[in-house]
């Protein structure tokens, strides 16, 4: 698939050029002759001669950004400085802090927000640990654990090498929902071990967000530490992306006009999304799917199913099909595609059924080129940010968690899943329902907010009637807590 110009590539080249003359209009001319885009130009120094001029300029590739500078560097007078690649100027020093909420001015304050006053404040929680929540950043808080096994596409690249991403996690979700996320990095792919770590460093936090560990891995680790914890433990790469697909296809299905009981789906990829998104689909009333991996469509007579790929089998492919997955896609009303680049090709997706729905998330080059899919699909989503529907995690993890640190949730279930599914498509009202809209921008001011409440009520009547919050003695206080001043939160 052909890739265009993109932000993510941009560079900005200094550079000097004769201050009479074309020089301008030959830089212009040069970038766009080289297929990139010129997005700005700015002249940050002038004399009688010469002036000097910052172009940034959004490139394809890193190889396509090298190609555009040598072609600046042959234009007759000019002279390059300095290149800076500006997403990597995004990334110097990390792109979060950790910073006070309360001003230390002097030596009161000192003795309040730390020794001898915080010694009361410890011993309350001593004897009331659910108090944490109160009196602790552990309410607003959530723990982004990965061990590096899974990270984008880019594979098992390690710990180090993982933290920009979870970085840029932690960014979104105080960004979109206000909370305060911790990147932790663990630098063993034990499953063991990364239980236990998770399990000992729980008691600071109010959720646990999974991201990036490898299939089949990952089930467990969550299987177990939800059974282990009491806070919500949530795998993003499993459930946002499912979540985000529910709700895609619910306003897909809508335009089409198509029922997701009587549709047929076809999958490919089995790992630690397809699962996930597998089995909120058929909490959501989807009877006929089928599943292809690597090795071809699942189904009971394979000998080399796992524990996660035996599940599979025993749960779809009613008709018993074998084969491959172009076979598989023949008479589909809709494709999922959370695997590989380009598996199928515009003759495969003739074959499904009309108005068929394909959704080819595979990033960065999808399962099957966009513009060749809409040929013949009715609608079309991607994981890509430069195709309409893109499909993205975004949508839902800062909301999700927002409902259920507000609701004190103790886990995540599906019906809270389907409850978020349900709230992000609604987010599309009916107006506005179309092929290429059936999914809101990230920016969209509702989405979280949306969700968040969605989460929230499902979580809240999962829970069941709970008692009021008490105002319980404090040791050295006089009378009952006052608790006015602690920040707004469902108690």
């Amino acid at each position: 698939m052909a890739t265009v110009p993109s932000v993510s590539n941009s560079i900005t080249v200094r550079m000097e050029v004769p201050a009479s003359g074309s020089a301008v209009s030959s830089i212009t001319t040069a970038v766009e002759s080289s297929g990139g885009s010129v997005t700005g130009l700015d002249v940050t120094a002038s004399g009688l001669e010469a002036l000097r001029i910052d172009v940034t300029v959004a490139a394809s590739s890193v190889a396509h950004g090298e190609e555009i500078v040598e072609k600046l560097r042959a234009i007759d007078g000019v002279t390059i400085g300095k290149v800076s690649d500006r997403t990597f100027l995004m990334h110097l020093g990390g792109k979060i802090e950790m910073s006070s909420k309360l001003p230390i001015r002097n030596r009161d304050d000192l003795s309040m927000i730390y020794t001898p006053g915080v010694a009361r404040v410890c011993m309350a929680i001593a004897e009331n640990p659910e108090d944490a929540r109160r009196l602790t950043i552990k309410r607003n808080s959530v723990a982004v654990v990965t061990d590096g096994s899974a990270v984008l596409g880019l594979g098992n690249i390690g710990p180090a090498a993982a933290l920009p991403v979870m970085e840029g996690k932690a960014a979104l979700f105080k960004r979109f929902a206000g909370i305060d996320a911790w990147p932790l990095c663990l630098d063993t792919q034990d499953t063991d071990e990364i239980v236990a770590i998770v399990k000992a460093i729980a008691p600071g936090f109010a959720g646990i967000n999974l991201e990036d560990i490898s299939a089949p891995r990952c089930f467990e680790i969550e299987a177990r530490l939800r059974e282990a914890l009491d806070i919500p433990v949530f795998h993003d790469d499993q459930h946002g992306t499912a979540i985000v697909v529910l709700a895609a296809l619910t306003n897909a299905l809508k335009v089409v006009r198509k029922d997701i009981s009587e549709i047929r789906v076809v999958m490919s990829g089995a790992g630690a999304a397809g699962t996930a998104i597998l089995k909120l689909l058929l909490a959501a009333g989807v009877e006929h799917a089928t599943v292809a991996d690597v090795r071809g469509v699942v189904h009971g007579g394979r000998e080399d199913l796992n524990d996660s790929l035996r599940w599979i089998a025993e749960h779809t492919n009613r008709s018993g099909r074998t084969g491959t997955l172009k076979e598989a896609v023949a008479g589909a009303d809709v494709f999922i595609g959370v695997s590989a680049p380009n598996l199928l090709d515009g003759d495969d997706l003739a074959t499904m059924a009309k108005d068929a729905v394909v959704f080819a998330l595979a990033n960065p080059d999808p399962e099957v080129d966009p513009a060749v899919a809409r040929q013949s699909a009715a609608v079309v989503a991607t994981g890509r940010s430069d195709f309409p529907n893109q499909i993205n995690n975004v949508l839902v993890f800062p909301g999700v968690f927002r409902g259920l640190l507000d609701a004190q949730s103790r886990h995540v279930t599906t019906e809270m899943m389907l409850a978020a599914a349900r709230a992000l498509a609604t987010t599309v009202a009916d107006e506005e329902l179309n092929a290429n809209y059936i999914i809101p921008s990230v920016f969209h001011p509702d989405v979280a907010k949306t969700v968040a409440a969605a989460v929230r009520e499902a979580a809240l009547a999962n829970a069941g009637p709970r008692e009021p919050a008490r105002d319980r003695p404090t040791p050295g206080f006089v009378g009952t807590l006052d608790t006015s001043s602690f920040p707004a939160v469902e108690l």
